[in-house]
């Protein structure tokens, strides 16, 4: 017999020595409430600290101990794959509670103003001592400002981001996308500064009688210049993400360059694209710097964006949380959660129109 063969004989391959020894799931949570314990042992009997220290103490002990259980069960190998998919766990739970603690904190502040009178009320002629009052003004400022910068920017965006994959080379392409990446970061205050002295104070007098004017226009242009950037390098990205040979074979076919875009490269693109769009649109409904320095923020109702003050809900909720009354924090909370929902609901709405498209799925 030669030498390979006695080794397989000697490792014959039987049922039972196929299967690996598990950790069971007692001993996996006997480790983390003895984690627990001593955590809160060492914290809360030297009193160094408090629950948080607590939590980070045993999520470290948690793992340690682990580490030693599972490698002395299943092996090293075994054991050092539990460690790190149990930290792999942690962070993806230490991610999510920051975000579940924003929501939960937005609902059970800001459910007591939602109400009828909220949604259809302004705060005119409101005083500290009125607990009336409502955010009516400020989501049709929202809504118009955000629905005109998006009808400005999208096309532009998109267009932009369309012409440095699919035609640009050279200088003039590298400048423009230099120009969209310095954008990417500009404050929101100079974006209202840039509307301000350019619109407000040059443009707008020649409709005004020479009088400078606010206006949620003018807001929706400062929120134009923020949008775009995010547009443009999300779009980009989507649009290199797009497999050449989708392109090649509509070009093998005599399909023009132009037609295959419209029909090929931005159907498959699309779900990237609306992501991006919803980010744009949700950076700019938050925005208050640009709408109080071009907009000038109101009280009462204005449906005519290009004419007289506007508020926003951004503007509304930093108006309210600045408010003396003991009655603003409430419309403010109201007002920031109505905020997240719009958002939210704009987003969903996007996503299920970008879904229908067959070749997106």
């Amino acid at each position: 017999m030669s030498l390979l063969q006695r080794e397989l004989s000697d490792v014959a391959m039987t049922p039972d020595n196929i299967r690996s020894k598990r950790l069971p799931l007692v001993t996996n949570l006997g480790i983390a409430v003895a984690a627990l314990v001593v955590s809160a042992a060492l914290v809360l009997g030297f009193s160094i600290g408090n629950w948080v220290l607590v939590v980070v103490l045993a999520v470290g002990f948690y793992l340690v101990g682990l580490l030693v259980v599972a490698g002395r069960v299943e092996g090293r190998r075994a054991g050092r794959d539990r460690m790190w998919k149990a930290l792999i766990y942690s962070a993806c739970v230490l991610a999510i509670l920051p975000l579940a603690s924003v929501v939960w904190t937005l609902v059970s502040k800001g459910y007591s103003r939602l109400d009828g009178e909220f949604f259809g009320t302004s705060m005119n002629n409101i005083g500290a001592r009125d607990e009336n009052g409502g955010a009516y003004h400020a989501i049709i400022g929202t809504l118009e400002q955000v629905g005109i910068a998006t009808l400005i920017a999208v096309p532009l965006g998109v267009m932009g981001a369309i012409y440095l994959v699919e035609y640009g080379r050279g200088r003039f392409a590298n400048t423009v996308r230099f120009f969209v990446d310095v954008m990417t970061g500009i404050p929101s205050i100079v974006a209202g500064l840039f509307v301000l002295s350019s619109w407000v104070l040059i443009v707008s007098p020649w409709f005004n009688d020479g009088q400078p004017r606010f206006s949620g226009f003018a807001a929706s242009l400062a929120l134009t210049v923020l949008m775009l950037p995010t547009i443009v390098r999300s779009t980009e990205e989507m649009l290199r993400l797009v497999p050449g040979p989708l392109r090649e074979g509509a070009y093998a076919l005599g399909v023009p360059q132009w037609k295959t875009i419209l029909r090929v490269v931005l159907p498959t693109a699309l779900p990237g694209i609306v992501t991006g769009i919803m980010l744009a649109v949700a950076r700019a409904a938050g925005e208050t710097a640009p709408v109080l320095l071009v907009a000038g923020g109101a009280a009462a109702i204005n449906f005519d964006p290009f004419a007289g003050n506007q508020s926003s809900l951004a503007l509304f909720v930093y108006q309210q949380a600045g408010d003396a009354s003991r009655y603003a924090p409430a419309r403010a909370w109201t007002a920031a959660l109505t905020l997240v929902a719009l958002v939210l609901i704009l987003t969903i709405a996007a996503k299920l129109l970008a879904r229908r498209n067959s070749l997106s799925k």
